[in-house]
């Protein structure tokens, strides 16, 4: 008998439905189509055991298992559960009427029981869009799939449980849906603003930056508070849209990242990879592929602490995505895109020693090994990094001072006001919803200069001898500069901020 029953594969962070055709011929021997990699051929022997444990039987025919389209390579444990259940209504074992109405997620222990699985999020929307009247998944996946609205989730235990719903011998209730877009705004963060002593500066750059989602690097010596600016910054940027949160929860989704009990990721993530991380883990690929760092801080900020540790090759092919905001890996089969719109945060020393321009240390490197740092950070990748700003040490009066600064809470409701701006400036243009993802046509349109201004660039252009890349990221700086301003226009001051903060240019030129 031929049976039919539903499930997903994840390809990139889209799923895609499979059918899973089961048919028993004479023979012994259970043969797998469909491009099934190892997990999948090995799946045989946990379904065998699964259902011989918990009373049913395994056919001693031929079993033709068949993974379509079959075409596409299917990876993982996730079609445990659908190839188990085909296998029980073509031996006559379960009534097959309902199979065609339910999509089926999970893999199985050999006990029967039902293991979580990556990528759930993915299946519910793939499910909800092709018009299946419900979704099967693990317990444990019970949040992350009840998130999508209209659609029926039924969250099980083990196999007896999917059996027993399926043939509607007991009555199963679909898990609610667990989504609110207020519990976000009230999220209360560990850290604050307010623990900053000082760097009023540098705490205005993080406010510009997050204002209009620019990259920025701190310059500085040890200790002068980089890093702990930089996982502040977090706290001042505006609470994610739905759709926001739905495309950051499927890249953690299908990485296998998503923490237990969570659904929906509702606060913006914050990745900080250490400087020894690979050129994969930092943009993500490998022989299967899986998001990197990169994507898995989408629509967050990413932190790399150290930037000159990093290896050449690692920070070079961070180029493209920054630039693109998606990373792009092809195989020879297929390609698959990841989503990569973040923040780039970076922090590094000014030179080996860390005390080059210290106002009371001295440094102790000598010139061609500063020279040789500094140069480990290339042009291109520097050119992309919108904001450059030279972190000092903070003063003794500064670390003694007991008056509270601003909390994080403050700053992030004019960060917040100065984006509501910008939305409804470019509510017409698609995806672009804040200045660092203007195009160069948006440019012209809303960065325009007075002709004082446009001398003062020109001067600042040619004594720093910027890029033409460098010259649309000032052109943005101010922008926001003047968003936060709530100006219409880019005065000169607006415009004498944003050309300030290109000092690593100033730095690397002035050495070479």
């Amino acid at each position: 008998m031929l049976v039919k029953t539903y499930c997903c594969a994840i390809q990139g962070i889209e799923a895609y439905t499979v059918s899973v055709e089961v048919d028993i011929q004479p023979g012994t021997k259970t043969f797998f189509a469909g491009l099934p990699d190892n997990a999948v051929k090995e799946s045989i022997e946990r379904i065998r055991s699964a259902l011989v444990n918990n009373g049913y039987r395994y056919p001693g025919r031929r079993v033709v298992i068949n993974l379509a389209p079959a075409d596409m390579k299917k990876e993982g444990s996730g079609y445990d559960l659908a190839i188990s259940i085909a296998v029980l209504a073509a031996s006559h074992q379960i009534d097959s009427e309902r199979l065609s109405e339910i999509m089926i997620v999970g893999e199985l222990s050999l006990d029967g029981s039902l293991v979580p699985v990556k990528g759930v999020l993915s299946a519910a929307i793939e499910a909800r869009k092709n018009k299946f009247k419900g979704i099967v998944v693990p317990a444990e996946n019970a949040h992350e799939a009840s998130v999508v609205e209209g659609l029926q989730v039924f969250a099980l235990h083990d196999i007896r449980q999917v059996v027993q719903f399926l043939e509607g011998t007991t009555e199963n209730l679909p898990c609610p849906f667990g989504y609110s877009i207020n519990e976000e705004k009230g999220a209360a963060y560990p850290v604050d603003f307010s623990d900053v002593k000082g760097q009023e500066n540098v705490k205005r750059v993080m406010e510009i930056a997050a204002a209009g989602g620019h990259n920025a690097i701190m310059i500085g010596p040890p200790g002068s508070g980089k890093t702990m600016l930089a996982r502040r910054l977090s706290t001042i940027l505006p609470p994610m849209s739905l759709d926001e949160a739905l495309e950051t929860t499927k890249i953690h989704s299908v990485s296998g990242k998503l923490p237990q009990g969570i659904g929906l990721l509702k606060s913006r993530p914050f990745r900080a990879p250490h400087h020894t991380c690979s050129d994969v883990a930092l943009i993500g690929g490998g022989s299967y592929p899986q998001p990197g760092e990169i994507s898995l801080a989408h629509n967050g900020v990413l932190f790399l602490d150290e930037l000159p540790e990093f290896k050449r090759s690692a920070l070079e092919v961070m180029r493209q995505p920054l630039e693109d905001r998606i990373v792009t890996i092809s195989r020879a089969r297929f390609t698959v895109d990841y989503p990569a719109s973040v923040m780039l945060i970076a922090a590094m020393n000014p030179c080996p020693c860390g005390f080059y321009n210290h106002p009371e240390k001295e440094c102790t490197c000598a010139p061609g090994s500063i020279r040789r740092y500094l140069s480990r950070i290339s042009g291109p990748l520097l050119d992309r990094i919108d904001i450059h700003i030279e972190v000092t040490p903070v003063p003794f009066s500064s670390l003694t001072d007991k008056n509270k600064s601003e909390s994080s809470q403050t700053v992030r409701n004019r960060v917040i006001a100065a984006r509501e701006f910008q939305q409804s400036r470019y509510q017409e243009h698609g995806q672009v919803t804040c200045n660092a993802q203007l195009t160069p046509a948006l440019m012209k349109k809303h960065c325009v200069l007075k002709p004082e201004g446009e001398q003062l660039l020109q001067k600042a252009m040619d004594l720093l001898k910027l890029s033409a890349r460098a010259y649309d990221r000032i052109l943005k700086v101010a922008r926001t500069i003047a968003d936060l301003d709530n100006s219409t226009c880019i005065e000169n001051q607006h415009l004498a901020e944003a050309i300030q903060y290109r000092s690593l240019d100033r730095e690397t030129w002035g050495m070479m």
